[in-house]
C-alpha cells in the first residue's frame, strides 16, 4: 500500500475494516483529503468491504456541500470537522467495532485514559507505555452538526489526538495520510479490546 494514489490506499483500509467485523450491516464510514478544499467520502449505506472507487463522493470542507447531489455518509459533518480544524489530517476512519461501541458505554467520564500499555507507541509521538493517553467521549446525537458544534468547543481547550469516541455508537479517528490512520485505527482497537479484558479481570 502507497500514498501515490490516497483513494486506492483508502479502499484496501475499508476492505480490510470490513474484513476485520469493525463496520458491520452497512456502518461507519471513511474519507481522505482531496485537496485544500474538500474531501472524498463514503456515500451512504455502502458496505465496507465492498466498495469501489465509484463510492466515493467529493465534498467540501466549508459548507458539507456535495456537488454530486447524491448522499454521502451521515457522520460526514465529523470529518469536515476534523480536516478543518487540522489541515495536517489526511484522511479520517469512522468504525463500530464491539469493542470501541462498549467500552464507551461502561466508561463513564468525559475521557477514556488509557496507560501502561506497549501498543500506546502504535500512536504518533508516543514514546513510552508511562505516558496517558485520552480518548474523549462524547455522548450520542442524531444531530450531527449538533455534535460537531460540541466537538469542536471541546477541541478549542483539549486538542484531540488520534480519535474520539461517541458513546454507544464507535470510533472516529485519523492520520496524515491513510497508513497512518490505519495504524491508529489499529492500535486503539487493540487498546480498547485490551482495557475491556482487564476490567472484566478486575472485576471477578
Amino acid at each position: 500500500m502507497t500514498e501515490n494514489n490516497p483513494l486506492d490506499a483508502l479502499l484496501a483500509a475499508c476492505h480490510w475494516i470490513g474484513e476485520k467485523g469493525w463496520c458491520p450491516a452497512t456502518g461507519g464510514n471513511m474519507s481522505v483529503r482531496d485537496g485544500d478544499s474538500h474531501c472524498l467520502i463514503t456515500e451512504s449505506g455502502k458496505d465496507k468491504g465492498q466498495l469501489t472507487a465509484d463510492d466515493f463522493l467529493q465534498v467540501e470542507i466549508a459548507t458539507n456541500h456535495v456537488p454530486s447531489g447524491r448522499i454521502p455518509s451521515a457522520e460526514t459533518g465529523l470529518h469536515t470537522l476534523i480536516y478543518g480544524l487540522y489541515p495536517e489530517v489526511g484522511a479520517v476512519l469512522h468504525t463500530h467495532s464491539v469493542n470501541s461501541t462498549v467500552l464507551s458505554r461502561v466508561e463513564h467520564s468525559n475521557g477514556l485514559v488509557l496507560q501502561g500499555y506497549e501498543m500506546q507507541k502504535s500512536l504518533a509521538g508516543q514514546r513510552t507505555h508511562l505516558d496517558e493517553v485520552v480518548i474523549p467521549i462524547f455522548d450520542n446525537s442524531q444531530d450531527i452538526p449538533a455534535l460537531a458544534a460540541e466537538i469542536a468547543q471541546w477541541a478549542q481547550s483539549h486538542p484531540l489526538h488520534y480519535g474520539f469516541l461517541v458513546r454507544g455508537h464507535g470510533l472516529t479517528c485519523w492520520g496524515k495520510n491513510v497508513a497512518e490512520a490505519r495504524r491508529h485505527l489499529e492500535g486503539l482497537e487493540f487498546l480498547f479490546q485490551c482495557e475491556l479484558q482487564l476490567r472484566l479481570l478486575e472485576a471477578k
